[in-house]
């Protein structure tokens, strides 16, 4: 039965590309987007990274849906997992030298993540990337020392604040520029820190969020698991 399925697969793909390959030609309309968006979003976006220009610009909307299919798996995740006993036992501390380095690589990964997430629209990375960091940050210490508490409802209020920020910019971007998540503040100097408008806000605004998120739904599965062992 799975040969079958395997050899359904690939004929499926073969004819995908077939027609794919027999529509477009290179350098046919299609083909031309990439190249309007390197030549026009200096101008438009002001952003030094193109991918910024892309996600937070011309397809932002596309964007906010990614943190709504984010949010909710996350809460998913939440459900299903439930509460862990009041008084439940944890996992004895790791070692020394997991302690030890979790409490030298916790700054250290504020930092990074931090920096990741403001210099997004200059070089590679952003709020998904760095709000991945940020998350690895909070959870690291669970890792070394299981019970140390984490407070789910400071890193909710964060999480709520950081996607309410998203709608907000993106209201504004429909009232001043005429359409949703449309950049505001201007484009500033090419290359600056302050520069793309709202967009380093943007991206602000979606590392919290993925990193409150992230950080809340691991710290959730340690809990559980420390209950199941």
């Amino acid at each position: 039965m799975r040969s079958y399925v395997s050899l359904l697969f690939v004929a499926g793909l073969a004819f995908l590309l077939f027609v794919i390959t027999g529509q477009l030609e290179f350098g046919a309309a299609p083909m031309r987007v990439g190249q309007a968006i390197n030549q026009t979003s200096p101008a438009e976006v002001g952003a030094a990274n193109i991918v910024t220009s892309v996600v937070l610009g011309y397809r932002a909307l596309d964007t906010l849906g990614e943190l709504a299919i984010l949010f909710t798996a996350a809460t998913a995740g939440g459900l299903m997992l439930g509460r862990p006993r009041a008084g439940a036992a944890h996992d004895p501390d790791a070692g020394f030298i997991l302690r030890t380095a979790s409490d030298l690589l916790f700054p250290l990964l504020l930092v990074v993540g931090l920096f990741i997430i403001v210099h997004g629209h200059l070089t590679p990375g952003g709020g998904f990337q760095g709000g991945v960091i940020l998350a690895a940050a909070f959870f690291l210490p669970l890792l070394a020392r299981p019970g140390t508490h984490f407070n789910h409802a400071v890193f909710s209020v964060f999480e709520g604040l950081a996607g309410a920020a998203f709608i907000v910019i993106g209201l504004l971007g429909l009232v001043y520029g005429g359409e949703f998540l449309a950049p505001l503040l201007g484009q500033g100097e090419m290359g600056s820190l302050l520069s793309a408008g709202t967009l380093p806000l943007l991206y602000i605004a979606v590392g919290l969020k993925v990193g409150t998120e992230l950080a809340g739904l691991m710290a959730h599965i340690a809990a559980y698991e420390a209950v199941d062992s």
